[in-house]
């Protein structure tokens, strides 16, 4: 499978596996950013990608970032579908009392590649019945 990344920026560095087992690759920042303590930062890669069909890109933390500077990504997991064509940007914040400092050129995020099914959605008046039932956070007694 090909990924295709197109640069919208001089700056921007296409993404490449780092080991034979890496699963996902690096996105880097083509901006120097300071990062406010409670305030969340779209920060830019300078690149727009087009994924095969059936495919997302998904847009992770980097646990470095998170160990060494208290910076993690605000959405979670992010999701860059096969139909989009715009620049993908990074949603980063910091847990810091104080703000972080991220260089152009700095890893931000890494990118995995999963493949994605569309389910049929369908309303039910009547959903089958299970032994868990409605029990949920925490109620399994599984910590």
């Amino acid at each position: 499978m090909e990924i295709k990344f197109k640069k919208l920026n001089q700056a921007a560095q296409i993404p490449s596996y780092q080991s034979k087992g890496a699963s996902g690759f690096d996105f880097h920042s083509v901006e120097d950013v300071i990062l406010h303590p409670g305030q969340v930062h779209l920060v830019s890669t300078g690149l727009s990608v087009e994924m095969p069909e059936g495919y997302e890109l998904q847009v992770r933390a980097r646990s470095g970032l998170a160990a060494k500077k208290g910076v993690f990504l605000v959405n979670g997991i992010g999701t860059i579908d096969s139909d989009y064509r715009g620049e993908i940007k990074i949603i980063l914040s910091t847990c810091q009392r104080s703000p972080v400092e991220l260089k152009a050129g700095e890893r931000v995020a890494q990118g995995v590649v999963m493949k994605i099914e569309q389910a049929a959605i369908a309303e039910s008046a009547e959903l089958s019945e299970t032994l868990r039932g409605v029990g949920g956070f925490g109620s399994t007694g599984v910590a």
